[in-house]
């Protein structure tokens, strides 16, 4: 019985061989090397010269831009967090009766997710021209006054974090929409017999009961807009001055663009790890108690 079990054990683990294989040479190994570099000063051609902290101090008390890319990094992911949760559950409710004006509306919401970001972030650059854009030449047509958007410095991260919602609305809507679906229809009976308050019937039995999901929803929405290059590198590239700059983009500056400072754009990369590790756990905490699982 021993040895069968054993064997069976060995089987296993050969199969897991491969998997775990991979994920070593593609996810641990380069997250090793990442913040080994960042310990370096290394331009890809000369040799590594070891300079300690001196990456992180630079970026954290020397380097404004990265500071700035930073807050724009934070304001970026928070906008898209709540607009993205706010009108995802708003929609999951309106959309839940079955029907084909629902179905028609919830593929339409869905189709830009199937659309290439980087197509999506051309096709907003000319709606936000200042020029030649629809925006504006709807504004004209209701006699308002035109507006820079991209070329606003106070409005220009807000215009892009607009069109990361409306691109990954659709994946969003669905998870809600069928968590919202999946609940007994008896439990909202009932609940609908005690109460004819719509809120209190969300508030008090459907948001704990998507609860689950919604978690899932807070940490992919952030982990997805702390990593946002395409979008900030097509439609803005940063500007106006460093108002749109955001982590990813200013690494890939520091990388490629700014004489190669591979231990700079290193350290940028493990602080922007360090920033979503803390997040993930953060939420875990806070939220652990809040969740209802069925």
């Amino acid at each position: 019985m021993g040895g069968g079990r054993s064997s069976k054990n060995n089987l296993a683990y050969l199969f897991v061989m491969p998997s775990i294989f991979l994920l070593f040479v593609f996810t641990f190994y380069p997250i090793l090397n990442l913040i080994y570099l960042s310990f370096y000063d290394y331009n890809l051609i000369g040799k590594k010269k070891f300079v300690g902290w001196k990456n992180y101090s630079v970026l954290l008390f020397s380097k404004t831009d990265f500071l700035q890319a930073m807050r724009n990094t934070m304001v970026f992911a928070l906008t898209v967090l709540l607009l993205s949760i706010f009108l995802a559950v708003l929609l999951a409710m309106w959309l839940r009766k079955d029907s084909f004006l629902n179905r028609l509306v919830q593929k339409s919401i869905f189709f830009p997710y199937l659309i290439s970001t980087v197509s999506c972030a051309y096709i907003w650059s000319w709606m936000f021209d200042m020029d030649r854009g629809i925006l504006n030449y709807l504004l004209g047509l209701c006699h308002l006054a035109k507006s820079k958007w991209l070329n606003s410095s106070e409005m220009v991260i807000f215009c892009v974090a607009v069109v990361a919602v409306w691109k990954s609305l659709g994946y969003y809507l669905l998870i809600v929409l069928y968590a919202i679906k999946a609940i007994p229809k008896n439990i909202l009976e009932a609940a609908s017999l005690e109460s004819n308050n719509s809120f209190l019937i969300f508030w008090k039995i459907i948001f704990p009961m998507i609860s689950p999901q919604l978690f899932f929803l807070v940490i992919t929405i952030t982990a997805n807009a702390y990593k946002t290059f395409d979008l900030v590198k097509v439609m803005t590239n940063g500007g106006p001055g460093n108002s749109s700059d955001v982590l990813v983009t200013y690494i890939y500056r520091q990388a490629f663009e700014m004489n190669a400072k591979i231990g700079l754009a290193s350290a940028s990369a493990t602080i922007l790890l360090g920033i979503t590790i803390f997040l993930t756990f953060s939420y875990s905490r806070l939220m652990s108690k809040q969740i209802f699982y069925q």
